[in-house]
């Protein structure tokens, strides 16, 4: 499902604990690391979307987490040249995304990597608010800042730690 502008509705998923720790996931095989995301189903609304792929992706249900917010509208991201596809139609130039922020309920061992049959993630750890703006790969950045600003407040009502300087 790609939207008239190109881009494919998606979710992603910033998992806090009760430290204001988030879940930071590492892509299997790779020395890539982000948040759970992925593709909405056309019958699906972004909620409904957010708890499937938190099941697929890390293995928590609904009773496992807390909504805390998400985020207002759609936050873009365009794909690289070379991860373009520009045989497949419609053309694909990248991802439009709402951003929710959830609370875990549970304990650290209820996230399951193998819960799916094509798993994403090989490993996961608990991280400091900003880090993935440091970490995750540079053309999902602006993105990233995007949702972690506007979602902060939520996390953090007596003031959110500073952001770092970082290269967009």
């Amino acid at each position: 499902m790609i939207d008239p502008d190109g881009f494919r509705p998606n979710v992603g998923i910033i998992l806090s604990n009760n430290d204001s720790q988030l879940l930071w996931a590492r892509r299997i095989g790779q020395d890539a690391w982000q948040f759970p995301q992925g593709g909405m189903r056309s019958d699906e609304t972004p909620a409904e979307a957010m708890y499937r792929e938190l099941a697929e992706e890390v293995g928590l249900q609904p009773e496992h987490v807390e909504m805390i917010g998400a985020t207002r509208g759609w936050l873009r991201y365009r794909l690289p040249r070379q991860y373009i596809r520009r045989t497949s139609r419609p053309l694909c130039v990248g991802q439009k995304q709402v951003w929710f922020l959830l609370r875990i309920l549970c304990t650290d061992t209820a996230v399951r990597l193998d819960r799916s049959d094509t798993p994403e993630f090989d490993s996961w750890r608990w991280v400091d608010y900003w880090h993935p703006l440091r970490e995750v790969v540079s053309f999902k950045r602006t993105v990233y800042r995007r949702a972690l600003d506007e979602l902060a407040p939520l996390l953090f009502p007596e003031g959110a730690p500073e952001r770092p300087a970082v290269d967009l």
